[in-house]
């Protein structure tokens, strides 16, 4: 998606900035004989000792230990876990701004009532919150703001668990393929290498949605998954989501890449096991790494850059 500073529409990404296959195109052009034997490979079979994932990380809404007022309530109980939860009662439009060190995030928040979660990315330190009311235009005020100084249990809480940004359950269907997909892994780096190839493989690209999303459009991994199209956002949440809900970190970043400052979503993940992702990529151990996946599906230049210039914006 090429968006303009006057209109950014988030297109997401997960991807590893190498990649240049993009798929089903090499399967189209083998010849009918060497299909057929491909067709008559037998089918993977799970590892010996596949893949035990951690038990899931959730970010729960705390009614009995919220702070606030009848139409704001604010969990704090859970800051060291990495995230900050919050619900609304308003008939005017509202946002949830958090500030650490002079850093703000500020994002949309329901006003049915409806709690959500926000990630506290920021590391350990205090930690602002504030539900913000539309007053005018887009002038917003204060309705209720509170504290809270966090030490986070380790600098992973953020990414290992949904929030707005990344929204699944225990219960959605992306959790349950990236179970699925898991049996198939010995290790962390073979459940992101199944991930991966099962993403690019099986989503494509939505040019048209690229060409209308709005701004405040947030992404919904079952709903990619089951339409099996989405633009860089939707890419990006839905690899999140499935690495997460498997105990392996993954940041979803949104920024900039070129040639021609595109705004794009990719993601980082961390891995325990060293492990190729793809036959052109072997990622590290313990250390960040990005990967695109949307560029990897093939989506091209003019969404995705050139895979090889990347400028982070926002961490979620």
């Amino acid at each position: 998606m090429r968006i303009s500073t006057r209109r950014r529409a988030v297109c997401l990404a997960l991807c590893l900035a190498l990649l240049t296959a993009c798929g089903n195109t090499a399967a189209a052009s083998t010849p009918p004989a060497a299909q057929s034997a491909a067709d008559e490979q037998p089918e993977p079979t799970p590892p010996a000792d596949p893949y035990r994932a951690p038990a899931p990380a959730l970010s729960e809404f705390h009614q009995d230990a919220a702070i606030g007022t009848a139409a704001v309530g604010i969990d704090v109980s859970c800051v060291n876990q990495g995230y900050v939860a919050v619900s609304a009662t308003d008939d005017a439009r509202l946002k949830f701004q958090v500030e650490c060190g002079g850093t703000k995030y500020n994002y949309d928040l329901p006003g049915d009532g409806t709690p959500e979660s926000f990630p506290l990315q920021m590391g350990d330190g205090t930690y602002s919150f504030r539900v913000l009311e539309n007053t005018s235009g887009t002038k917003y005020a204060a309705i209720y703001e509170t504290s809270a100084s966090v030490t986070l249990d380790d600098e992973f809480q953020p990414y290992i668990r949904p929030s707005e940004m990344v929204n699944y359950t225990a219960d959605s269907a992306c959790v349950a393929k990236a179970a699925e997909l898991a049996q198939m892994a010995g290790d962390d780096a073979g459940v992101a290498a199944q991930v991966f190839a099962y993403v690019t493989q099986n989503i494509t690209y939505d040019s048209a949605k690229a060409a209308s999303v709005e701004d405040g459009y947030l992404p919904d991994p079952d709903a990619t998954l089951a339409a099996g199209t989405g633009i860089c956002y939707d890419y990006a949440a839905l690899t999140a989501a499935m690495l997460r809900s498997q105990g392996i970190p993954a940041k979803l970043i949104t920024g900039y890449v070129e040639p021609g400052e595109i705004y794009h979503a990719w993601n980082m993940i961390w891995l325990e096991n060293t492990g190729w992702i793809t036959v052109d990529f072997e990622a590290p151990a313990h250390s960040w790494q990005r990967i695109d996946t949307t560029f990897a599906a093939g989506a091209g230049a003019d969404f995705t850059g050139d895979g090889t210039s990347y400028t982070d914006r926002y961490t979620y």
